[in-house]
């Protein structure tokens, strides 16, 4: 079953470049702070579809990727307003959203949330509802986060070792971790492990406040 996810996660990024011309949005930060791999961001608010699975770590994503991917190819909600005619009908009808980037992986509870963030154009009542009980929407405030980026296969491994070296550089520059660590991933599974950009984002306090 893991190596079907795995040809389906290749199927779709494939239709999602050529749809997208290789464009794919990615969250909107500014830079304070760099000590490269390790940067200190500013996020501007956002919103997320998200979803919750249970299972380890290099699984989850394939199983909740799915989920979400139906989610924006049509699987959700738009509310139409009709002109008050006779008689008002008003019925759901199913828009297509924009491939994003990266895709969220989070620790919650011993399940993985994970995530796909809406293009910057959608607020929280523009963005349609889902049909999936199990997908849902939520708005990510401004925030500041810690990060670092490693290429390399998407492995818990691989996903350990950095988080350890972020953790220490968050303590060497004092900052105050608000949030658990989010894996980032902004590359089809298509692409050689050399050439991926992978990330682990931690939430940490705006710098010269305690929480």
């Amino acid at each position: 079953m893991l190596h079907i996810a795995r040809v389906n996660w290749v199927a779709i990024a494939a239709l999602l470049l050529v749809g997208n011309a290789m464009a794919v949005e990615e969250a909107e930060y500014s830079v304070i702070r760099e000590e490269a791999p390790f940067e200190l961001r500013k996020y501007t608010s956002h919103i997320l579809a998200e979803t919750t699975v249970a299972g380890n770590f290099e699984d989850a994503g394939n199983e909740a990727f799915g989920r979400l991917f139906k989610y924006i190819s049509g699987n959700n909600k738009q509310q139409q307003e009709v002109a008050m005619t006779s008689p008002v009908g008003q019925e759901p009808s199913s828009q297509k959203i924009a491939m994003t980037s990266p895709v969220g992986q989070q620790r919650q509870d011993g399940k993985w949330v994970v995530s796909f963030m809406m293009p910057a154009s959608f607020t929280l009542e523009s963005t349609p509802e889902p049909k999936d009980p199990n997908v849902s929407i939520r708005e990510v405030p401004a925030r500041h986060i810690a990060s670092v980026r490693y290429s390399g296969f998407w492995s818990e491994k691989g996903y350990r070792r950095n988080l350890e070296k972020l953790q220490d550089w968050i303590s060497k520059t004092g900052l105050v971790v608000t949030g658990e660590p989010i894996w980032a991933r902004y590359n089809p599974p298509f692409m050689p492990w050399f050439l991926r950009r992978n990330e682990i984002l931690v939430p940490v306090a705006a710098p010269g406040t305690d929480d």
